[in-house]
């Protein structure tokens, strides 16, 4: 664990730390500067949740490099101005910050896009779930974000697959949101 990350863990645990201070902010994974400016009205009610279908990562290091590889694809090979969604979750269980609270996501389309919060898992959940501790990461965004007015407290979780023809997030983590609280068909 970087001792960043180390010393976000612990203010939290000590109750001193900022609210939402778990997220791993853009220069920590040393993100390349956003070309985005849209912003997304707030507070929001849509959250979708999908996931890259790519590889996994399991420590800060693996994450903060696949958060680059994710982004270095859709910037270089999509042509898109930054990485797609809001949120990364790594199986590290910390959160990414992609393009974060305040600017429209590129993850779900026009129609969702200016509407909802992308939060997506990193890896292929077809045949397994996250770990423990990346839904409990999810789950802590999810509070933050109401928590600081970023997400109407009456907020909606979809899955990826219900607003686009798409397999994300994956059977098996499709199958466990179905089941929390904000789900709506």
């Amino acid at each position: 664990m970087s001792s960043m990350l180390f010393a976000w863990a612990l203010l939290a645990l000590l109750g001193l730390a900022a609210p939402c201070s778990f997220v791993v902010p853009r220069s920590e994974w040393e993100a390349l500067p956003s070309e985005c400016s849209k912003p997304l009205q707030q507070p929001v009610r849509y959250v979708v949740i999908s996931h890259t279908a790519g590889s996994i990562c399991t420590s800060p290091a693996s994450c903060e490099q696949q958060a680059r590889n994710v982004q270095h694809y859709h910037m270089s090979s999509l042509g898109w101005c930054d990485v797609a969604y809001n949120f990364l979750i790594g199986e590290d269980g910390h959160v990414y910050e992609g393009r974060g609270w305040s600017i429209k996501g590129d993850h779900t389309g026009p129609t969702w896009n200016p509407l909802s919060i992308g939060i997506t898992f990193m890896g292929n959940y077809m045949d397994r779930l996250p770990p423990r501790r990346a839904l409990r990461a999810a789950q802590n965004l999810l509070e933050c974000g109401v928590s600081q007015g970023f997400l109407r407290s009456n907020y909606e979780i979809k899955g990826h697959r219900d607003v686009q023809k798409t397999l994300s997030p994956g059977n098996q983590l499709y199958d466990l949101i179905r089941g929390w609280a904000h789900y709506r068909e």
